[in-house]
């Protein structure tokens, strides 16, 4: 958002109380505006709107003095991240959003924001079964926007959590033809989600202990060089999906009972070169500390990351094929604000949204849309380039259109919960 151009001092500073409600609104400003910037107190703790870290706990606010003081300090070191004329912030409008890590930071939707003079409050989830927990105890329109893997759609469609799209809202014509009706995001000739951005998984590795080469296959993972370096991801879908891949299933999750007992089988032969099970902070330690040199489950939306920081990380599509992850956008139902939220949607559907969406810094991502490819080429040639986004070279597109790519989805045969117990069994093993 706009500001003033420099940061205010201490005696620009004052302060709003509303004890019932334990909200802290505090104002800011300077010769021309003046700012409002609102914080809600919980249990002691602030929660912020943005990114604005103030350590302060209900037994500082005893001294409006003290308060007064230490909030001037703070933003006098540093620009203020969020702020709107007093006369607009009373009235911002807010859209809450359910959604992975880092998607609703402010590098990734502050020019919405900016633009529309509202608000996101996100609440961040770390997986599809909690995503799911979390809707259904809450009352509906409780979140105006979900963001989603794409095996979950229709788990929310079914459960009647998402609202119908309107495929004229969206710029389809932009995106990639493979992207413009994708399966997973319709039901018969409604749309129920738009696709946002994607990533492979395949063979993820340290480039200083595995070459290409040797990651041209699964098999890799049970060359007893590697034993105790080998790790997982802690999530069954992309897992068993790959060792589906390797026995050659061509389609990894629809299998019968003997192709599913094979693939359990073929995980349990993996079981003593493993060095552990890690999530998604376990993961980016267990990689950059060298605790392990390659990992199941995982993509470019890890080893991206890490390479973006200078590690030497990397993932390959295997000979026997990769999955697909992807990411996207539903309206709520129940939303009090789906003209808000469309707009979201379509903002993030741009070219400039696109970009962003493909530089999240919490992990990178590839996109649908081509004209988010040139784009992005301009703007960032060295994402582009890394992520295999070039029109003109051989990239990500080339690799989807030789069928070496499998969209990751939900067993078709078997239970979800057949898939998790045995994963369950495995990691006790």
């Amino acid at each position: 958002m706009t500001g003033p151009a420099a940061g205010p001092t201490a005696h620009d500073v004052s302060m709003e109380v509303d004890s019932e409600r334990a909200t802290v609104p505090f104002i800011v400003s300077n010769s021309a505006n003046q700012y409002r910037i609102p914080h809600r107190i919980w249990s002691g703790a602030i929660e912020e709107d943005w990114n604005m870290k103030l350590p302060l706990k209900r037994s500082e606010f005893a001294s409006r003095r003290r308060f007064v003081t230490k909030i001037g300090s703070l933003m006098g070191a540093a620009a203020v991240t969020s702020a709107l004329p007093l006369r607009d912030a009373w009235a911002l409008e807010t859209l809450t959003m359910l959604t992975w890590n880092g998607f609703a930071e402010r590098e990734v939707v502050g020019d919405f924001v900016d633009k529309h003079g509202v608000k996101i409050r996100a609440k961040y989830y770390t997986g599809g079964d909690e995503m799911l927990a979390l809707i259904s105890q809450s009352p509906p329109g409780t979140y105006d926007v979900i963001l989603a893997d794409g095996e979950y759609v229709q788990q929310l469609r079914t459960a009647g959590y998402i609202d119908k799209l309107n495929p004229a809202d969206y710029p389809f014509n932009d995106y990639f033809p493979e992207f413009r009706r994708f399966p997973m995001l319709w039901h018969e000739n409604d749309m129920y989600a738009l696709l946002m951005r994607f990533g492979f998984l395949g063979v993820s590795f340290n480039t200083k202990y595995i070459t290409d080469e040797q990651a041209s296959s699964y098999e890799m993972f049970w060359d007893k060089k590697l034993k105790g370096k080998v790790a997982h991801f802690d999530w069954h879908l992309p897992n068993l999906g790959q060792m589906s891949l390797l026995n050659g299933n061509p389609k990894p999750y629809d299998i019968d009972a003997a192709a599913w007992q094979k693939v359990q089988d073929r995980t349990m032969s993996l079981r003593p070169q493993i060095a552990g099970f890690f999530g998604y902070g376990g993961t980016l330690s267990a990689l950059k500390t060298e605790q392990v040199h390659a990992m199941l489950g995982i993509g470019d939306w890890i080893t991206g990351l890490l390479a973006r920081d200078g590690g030497s990380f990397k993932t390959v599509v295997p000979k026997e094929g990769g999955l697909q992850w992807d990411e996207c956008l539903c309206i709520g139902k129940g939303s009090r604000k789906t003209e808000l939220a469309t707009k979201f949607l379509q903002y993030m559907a741009s070219p400039e949204g696109q970009v962003k969406a493909a530089t999240m810094k919490a992990y990178p991502a590839l996109i649908p849309n081509q004209e988010g490819w040139k784009l992005l080429s301009k703007v960032n040639h060295v994402a582009a380039e890394r992520g295999g986004m070039l029109m003109d070279e051989y990239n990500v597109m080339n690799i989807i259109r030789e069928g070496r790519i499998h969209d990751r989805q939900l067993p078709v045969q078997q239970s979800l919960q057949d898939w998790n117990n045995f994963w369950q069994k495995y990691k006790s093993a």
